[in-house]
C-alpha cells in the first residue's frame, strides 16, 4: 500500500535546524499519525510523502515560508490560562520560555510563554520554529485505511494522532 488521500500514515521523524542540531524526535515515543490529504501536516511534507510506502525514508529541507512562516516582531498576545491545552496540569509549571499549545478555533497553536500572571499568560504567538529553515528526516512506519469516523473528523485517531476528550 502506498500513501495517498484518505490513508492514515504513521511515521517517525527527526527535526533538525540548519546547523544539524536535533530539535525534536519521535523515536522516543509513539510514531506520529496523520490523515493524508487533509492538511494535518505541513503541505510541503505531505507532498513529499505522497506515494511513499512503509520503510521509505525521506529527507526534506523546508525554508520558513514552507514550514512555520517568518517571525513577526511584536506578536505578543495575552491569553487566559484556561485556553491553554492541558491547562490544569500546567498550573504552577508555567514560566517564561515554556512551550505551550493554545486552543484556537483552528485547532491547537504552539507558542512560547513570555510572562505568567495569575489568570493570563503573555505569549509570543509566533510558532516556536518560525523563521527557521528545518530539515525533517522521516521514516514511514505504517499505512492503513482511514476509518469512517477519521474521515468524518478530518484527522487520524489513536496513539500519535488526535484524541477526543
Amino acid at each position: 500500500m502506498h500513501i495517498s488521500a484518505d490513508k492514515v500514515v504513521s511515521f517517525h521523524y527527526n527535526l533538525k535546524d540548519v546547523d544539524g542540531t536535533l530539535l525534536e524526535t519521535s523515536y522516543d515515543a509513539d510514531p506520529t499519525l496523520y490523515l493524508h490529504g487533509h492538511s494535518n501536516i505541513l503541505a510541503a511534507l505531505e507532498s513529499e510523502l505522497d506515494t511513499k510506502v512503509v520503510g521509505d525514508k525521506v529527507n526534506v529541507t523546508l525554508a520558513p515560508d514552507q514550514a512555520y512562516g517568518e517571525r513577526k516582531e511584536g506578536a505578543v498576545q495575552r491569553v487566559p490560562i484556561k485556553h491553554l491545552h492541558n491547562h490544569a496540569a500546567l498550573k504552577n509549571k508555567l514560566k517564561p520560555g515554556s512551550r505551550v499549545q493554545v486552543n484556537t478555533q483552528h485547532g491547537p497553536w504552539e507558542a512560547v510563554v513570555l510572562k505568567v500572571g495569575k489568570f493570563n499568560v503573555d505569549i509570543d504567538s509566533n510558532h516556536p520554529l518560525a523563521g527557521k529553515t528545518l530539515t525533517f528526516e522521516i521514516e514511514v512506519v505504517d499505512i492503513r485505511e482511514a476509518t469512517s469516523e477519521e474521515l468524518a473528523h478530518g484527522h487520524a485517531h489513536g496513539a500519535g494522532g488526535h484524541h477526543h476528550d
